[in-house]
């Protein structure tokens, strides 16, 4: 008798996902793979397909929690899911505090410190991938949640299953439901955490879970996490297409001292030329991940509005204006 459905789900997505890291993977030694286990069901599932799978290939895999200090016990509870971990056969199985800072707000603040914290483990490690639980319901609310934003087709996309330094993050799950990796959890007996923070009001993805989109499916009917998910692939293709036009673009717009010459900007399409000014605001020192789409409008005037306009700050301490016919992007 095979495994339960949900459990084969889950591991053939992964089995998947390792293949692609083998293929990837050029040197001698076996490939680290990492998880990254909150403890949820999700990421437990994610832990146990990956040692499943593992032991018959090439590679290593270990796994890492974060503990983000944010809640009673939190350090006790990393400790544990550390250890689940190690009686899963994943080694290293590494619990790591990281202290979260204000930057964006709280959710923000939080994903910033553990994804710095996981790039620092890979590094440390040696590792050549890590493996992140999120699922197809994760994808909508990210969907929906860049739309609410007003971003642009970018946050449409939703998370790539492939992203971060040399394709360091892979997303098995993107095609699975959340019900689905809760029912391999059940079907295997594995202990999970449910983080009080994903039913928490006080969050916007939590509200948006519990109510939005049960809201959405009530008046819009079964089927719309599946649409959003759709929509965040057809996203992706049409954003890095225009993000490749965009880069062959830059070259072309700037003067023989590298200046970004407004004239020559003026004359891209209007989603070609606010990428070029994304990339190069990006590239003086502003965080991508507070670069909305109004700021970017704005540094737009300058060039398809100018009035005699003052410069137009950006987060980052950026400056932008323009002077002499060239857009001056500078730290200031």
């Amino acid at each position: 008798m095979g495994p339960h459905p949900a459990v084969a789900a889950i591991r053939l997505a992964v089995r998947r996902v390792l293949h692609d890291v083998l293929t990837d993977h050029t040197t001698g030694h076996e490939p680290l793979v990492l998880v990254a286990c909150s403890g949820g069901a999700d990421s437990m599932a994610l832990a146990s397909a990956l040692a499943f799978e593992a032991r018959k290939l090439p590679l290593r895999a270990g796994g890492i929690t974060v503990d983000h200090g944010l809640q009673d016990g939190s350090a006790t509870r990393a400790t544990e899911v550390a250890g689940r971990m190690t009686a899963l056969g994943l080694t290293p199985a590494e619990a790591v505090t990281v202290t979260v800072g204000r930057e964006g707000g709280p959710e923000a603040a939080a994903r910033d410190a553990r994804y710095a914290a996981l790039d620092a483990a890979a590094e440390r490690h040696g590792a050549t991938a890590i493996l992140l639980g999120h699922t197809r319901d994760d994808q909508a609310e990210t969907v929906l949640l860049g739309l609410a934003r007003g971003s642009g087709i970018r946050s449409l996309s939703g998370m790539a299953a492939v992203s971060g330094t040399s394709g360091r993050y892979r997303r098995p799950f993107l095609q699975l439901d959340r019900q689905t990796v809760r029912k391999a959890c059940i079907a295997q007996e594995l202990a999970v955490w449910d983080d009080p923070h994903n039913s928490d009001p006080a969050y916007t993805r939590s509200r948006l879970r519990h109510e939005g989109l049960p809201a959405l499916e009530k008046a819009l009917g079964k089927g719309v996490v599946e649409a959003l998910a759709r929509t965040a692939q057809l996203s992706r293709d049409d954003a890095d297409a225009l993000d490749t036009w965009a880069a062959d673009a830059e070259t072309a717009v700037r003067d023989e001292a590298g200046a970004l010459e407004c004239a020559k900007l003026h004359g891209l399409p209007p989603a070609v030329r606010r990428r070029v000014l994304r990339r190069a605001v990006i590239a003086e020192g502003a965080p991508a991940g507070s670069l909305f789409a109004r700021h970017i409008e704005e540094v737009d005037r300058l060039i398809t509005g100018w009035r005699g306009q003052g410069a137009i700050n950006l987060p980052g301490r950026v400056e932008a204006r323009r002077q002499g016919g060239r857009l001056v992007i500078r730290q200031g």
